[in-house]
């Protein structure tokens, strides 16, 4: 696979249109520019499809690599790492670097009900508790399978 990404792109700084051409990316997980304007559903050229192709994959967010002369294009990240590098960015901007405070907007906005934020705790908790058991092979609780 190649790939001539550069790492820490702001998300917040990503357009319309690659914001959409990455949905497409994450949700099909590989896909060429032709695969990716027929999923647009938009009259756009195929060398703006390319075009926008190819700056994500500088920006860090895809990368390709050639089948049978085509490229066929992967996400480099997860939806989750870019979206949790977005709200780095929101927590920095508007909360002062407190996740508590972006979390209580949250909820005082109802982004988050009670059963999504008791979610989270158990995350949380799960992750502590990985945290203070370092000999325990990443991804398995003990006595449980994989």
């Amino acid at each position: 696979m190649t790939s001539n990404t550069r790492s820490g792109h702001d998300p917040a700084e990503l357009g319309e249109l690659e914001r959409s051409i990455l949905s497409i990316v994450w949700r099909k997980a590989k896909i060429n520019a032709e695969q990716v304007r027929e999923e647009l559903g938009r009259p756009l050229k195929d060398s703006t499809i390319r075009t926008v192709l190819r700056r994500l994959e500088e920006k860090g967010y895809l990368a390709h690599s050639v089948e049978d002369r085509t490229f066929v294009y992967r996400p480099a990240q997860t939806r989750q790492r870019v979206a949790g590098r977005a709200a780095k960015r929101i927590v920095d901007w508007f909360c002062e670097g407190s996740v508590e405070a972006l979390l209580v907007g949250m909820v005082d906005s109802k982004v988050l009900d009670r059963a999504e934020l008791q979610r989270l705790a158990e995350r949380i908790a799960a992750a502590q508790k990985n945290a203070a058991e370092p000999n325990e092979p990443a991804g398995r609780e003990k006595g449980g399978r994989r």
